[in-house]
């Protein structure tokens, strides 16, 4: 099996540039983030058994307790919870994939944002051990600590004209008046709620079902470069990942407005 390299050398390396420099002065903190970013490759939003592992022991314990088979053994979950886990974790742990995904976040400028960061949205601890181990932001970073309060706004994507005409106007209003709007960046009533955040002046936050670095539908690409412009373009999966049917379902707008 294969043991990533979690030395604070190699950590500064691969982070520098995702992370302000300051963030990776501390050699344990260095090395707990790049922990982070690959149990963030091994997973799928809202994996609450790596979650509570995580919470444990670290993602440096957990990572290590993993690759040395000792969490096979792990007697605070389920023997059915673990193996299913393991089933999950195993075929990711390459670390050309992990190195893979920090290259792509590099060349796009995108951030790594973790708990305890002074970006991160402090109500996605609502989510307990379910709540995403960072996020990948593309444009103002420091918008996502701005969401107190917000409005989600999210909807069908073969939305009518008068649900799309009431979806920008509850954004406009709710924008002009310093209300930040989260949603999906999908067609239909998402796109609507982006459109008229911005047309005000307002701040919009995109959450992506993919990595960030693309845009995705691609027939949004120019809005969601207004939104990074304008905003911020999130997403809880890696540079490099794949929009799918569960990680549309799995995505966090509302959570993100909470508090």
């Amino acid at each position: 099996m294969n043991h990533f390299d979690l030395t604070p050398a190699t950590a500064r390396r691969i982070l520098r540039g995702l992370v302000p420099d300051h963030y990776l002065d501390d050699d344990d903190a260095a090395v707990e983030r790049l922990a982070i970013a690959v149990w963030n490759r091994l997973t799928e939003p809202g994996d609450g058994t790596a979650g509570r592992l995580i919470a444990e022991k670290g993602a440096v314990g957990a990572l290590r307790a993993v690759e040395d088979g000792s969490f096979a053994n792990y007697a605070h979950v389920p023997k059915q919870e673990r193996t299913q886990a393991l089933r999950r974790w195993t075929p990711r742990l390459e670390s050309s994939a992990v190195d893979t995904a920090l290259r792509l976040a590099s060349a796009a400028r995108v951030r790594m944002v973790i708990p305890g960061d002074p970006e991160w949205p402090i109500q996605l601890g609502d989510l307990d051990a379910h709540a995403p181990l960072c996020l990948w932001a593309r444009g103002d970073v420091g918008a996502l600590a701005r969401l107190h309060p917000s409005m989600a706004i999210v909807g069908a994507r073969a939305a009518t004209s008068y649900g799309e005409h009431v979806a920008m106007e509850l954004a406009a209003d709710l924008a002009g008046s310093g209300v930040p709007i989260v949603s999906g960046a999908a067609y239909g009533i998402d796109g609507a709620a982006h459109r008229a955040a911005l047309a005000v002046g307002g701040l919009t936050v995109a959450l992506l079902a993919g990595g960030v670095e693309r845009a995705y539908p691609a027939g949004h690409t120019h809005l969601i470069e207004r939104i990074a412009a304008q905003g911020v373009v999130v997403s809880e999966v890696p540079c490099g990942s794949e929009p799918t049917k569960w990680r549309f379902l799995q995505r966090i707008p509302q959570h993100m407005c909470r508090g």
